[in-house]
């Protein structure tokens, strides 16, 4: 009977495929198909959210996995990427524009008939569409998701409080606020003849990069000499006739307007008077305020870290004196700030979990005939007993565009202050016991200050160096000792060696290798070059690929601009001005 049970099985199994095979050899009509799906769909019972929400997930991920290869597949996909932004969405009579829309903006895409992309054009509320050129490009290179990136940005810029009418208010005063910044950066660079990396450092708002698509505009306004030199090498290396400076480079800010608790008045119109600055440094004459110009709103202007960045309690109270806006509209959590520069570089350096020595805040340093461990005394007493607080900082609020340089030069020196500590915090791992380790304690004084002791080269006596950041193209250094100790070097040399490399594990190693030599005249730029170039060559391409070994010489052309930098900036620190400070904290 078992026996007799399973044949009847296998024969109802045949039966079946017998008649899947016949229904497919049988040619249907694709429009019956259609009929027949939609029938079924319309037939079947309501689905709920959960279960809607699964089946658009897949359809998307099926969208994703096909070719686009003609005008209904790009057409689909344009679309499809539209509603996961919740946009809407429709196609011209012709087939070939796709409009993807919203109640403050449209994207225009031109296509051909074959489905190849002809233009895309961004209209906002009330403007005529203007094509984008990064658009086009990431469409040309079928690159959607950097596509849907940008309709994320338009949404995003979109995202204020009230109806239309005062989102276009909004719109209108961001508008304003950008001709003028744009205007201050020409007027910076007609007064000065500032090169690129000047005025990344030196100008009133950087280095503009205009909004573009969902890309907000950008004002870069640090970059550090190491990052600099790696990124020109690797551009000299890849495409030598192209130098134009990506926005993720060093530190930039975004500018925007968004909502708040509290109403600001802020300009609807440009300020800016006549097209010709004051004096030898570009600075602008603005007009004034008033109700003619400007509109009061529940908004305000906003420069937005391209990453939550540590800053001291000190310099965030100097943002808000400087705007008469506080930073926070609540109470920021304060920690202690060399911790929040640790997690800061480790997060850039792509570590996702906090390493061991970390926590320990013991990092060590590999350089060219030398090891390092530097140990980070955060917990060391500034003030009050407490230790130097800070807090991180995503967006930093203002209201007229005069108020940005004054922004931008508390963002840079907190920046060249991060930059040196952040130079100790290597993901390198030494062991304690590694013949010939060298021991630094780094431990801060001020919210601009802070001491590296270790032990003399000669002697075996306790020396320290005291760096205090000025702002962030200057950096006053003066070296600590016994009067009995042998002289290591100058002041002046170690003030040259930090301003042309801000890195204190280069600073200490060219310290080390000066009092090996005992001469006082040896050369400060020698000993960071050789540091510098074997820390760089290791972030380039392997010597095997064609071209590489033109980088370095092309490198040393181009970064002629960041060694004029270093020179304009080094001051001349007298050796024993003034006597040492009471001890730096010990533990």
């Amino acid at each position: 009977m078992p026996a007799q049970g399973e044949a009847e099985k296998q024969s109802r199994i045949s039966a079946l495929l017998e008649r899947l095979h016949a229904k497919h050899n049988a040619s249907r009509p694709w429009q019956e198909t259609s009929k027949v799906v939609r029938q079924a769909m319309e037939k079947r019972g309501a689905t709920n959210s959960a279960g809607h929400q699964l089946l658009l997930t897949c359809l998307e991920t099926l969208q994703r996995a096909l070719k686009v290869s003609s005008l209904p597949s790009m057409t689909d996909r344009l679309e499809s990427i539209g509603r996961q932004n919740g946009l809407g969405s429709h196609l011209s009579p012709s087939g070939t524009e796709c409009y993807i829309t919203s109640d403050m903006f449209y994207v225009e895409v031109q296509l051909d008939s074959g489905g190849q992309l002809v233009d895309v054009k961004v209209a906002h509320h009330g403007e005529n569409p203007v094509s984008c050129p990064e658009l086009v490009q990431h469409l040309r290179e079928k690159n959607f998701e950097e596509f849907s990136k940008h309709l994320k940005g338009l949404v995003n810029l979109y995202k204020l409080p009230g109806d239309n009418k005062l989102k276009t208010k909004m719109y209108l005063t961001l508008q304003s606020l950008e001709l003028d910044l744009t205007k201050m950066m020409h007027m910076f660079r007609l007064a000065t003849n500032a090169s690129t990396i000047e005025t990344i450092l030196h100008g009133s708002v950087g280095l503009l990069t205009p909004r573009s698509g969902g890309l907000l505009l950008s004002l870069q306004c640090y970059v550090s000499p190491y990052d600099w030199t790696l990124w020109t090498l690797i551009t000299l290396w890849l495409s030598p006739f192209s130098f134009a400076v990506p926005r993720s480079l060093g530190i930039s800010v975004s500018v925007t307007v968004e909502g708040t608790s509290s109403v600001y008045k802020l300009p609807i119109a440009p300020l800016i008077t006549g097209s010709h600055p004051v004096d030898n440094k570009g600075t602008p004459s603005f007009s004034a305020v008033t109700n003619s110009n400007s509109v009061e709103l529940p908004a305000c202007f906003f420069l937005k870290m391209n990453q939550p960045t540590p800053f001291s309690l000190s310099f965030i109270q100097r943002m808000g004196k400087a705007t008469g806006i506080s930073v926070f509209e609540t109470t920021p959590t304060l920690a202690p700030l060399y911790e929040l520069i640790v997690q800061s570089q480790l997060q850039e350096e792509g570590a996702g979990v906090l390493p061991s020595h970390a926590q320990t805040m013991r990092f060590y340093a590999s350089l060219p005939g030398q090891q390092h461990c530097y140990f980070l005394n955060r917990d060391a007493p500034v003030q009050d007993g407490r230790c130097l607080q800070g807090a991180l900082v995503s967006k930093i609020p203002f209201r007229h565009p005069a108020q940005v340089p004054a922004l931008l030069d508390v963002i840079r020196h907190q920046a060249a202050y991060n930059t040196l500590i952040g130079s100790c915090v290597k993901q390198t791992l030494i062991k304690e016991d590694t013949p010939g380790l060298l021991q630094f304690e780094v431990c801060p004084l001020t919210d601009s200050s802070f001491s590296v002791s270790f032990q003399h080269p000669v002697n075996e006596s306790l020396v320290c160096v005291v760096m205090d950041v000025i702002d962030s193209t200057q950096v006053s250094c003066k070296l600590y000792k016994g009067h009995s100790d042998a002289l290591i070097c100058t002041d002046d040399f170690i003030t040259k060696v930090v301003q042309r490399c801000m890195s204190i594990p280069v600073t200490m190693r060219a310290i080390r290798r000066k009092a090996e030599t005992i001469q006082a005249d040896t050369p400060a730029l020698s000993l960071i070059q050789e540091t510098l170039e074997d820390m760089v060559k290791k972030n380039l391409p392997p010597t095997s690929s064609p071209g590489y070994g033109m980088a370095p010489k092309g490198a040393r052309e181009r970064s002629g601009s960041w060694r004029k930098y270093g020179n304009e900036a080094t001051t001349k620190w007298p050796s024993t001005a003034s006597p040492p400070p009471s001890s730096p904290h010990r533990r």
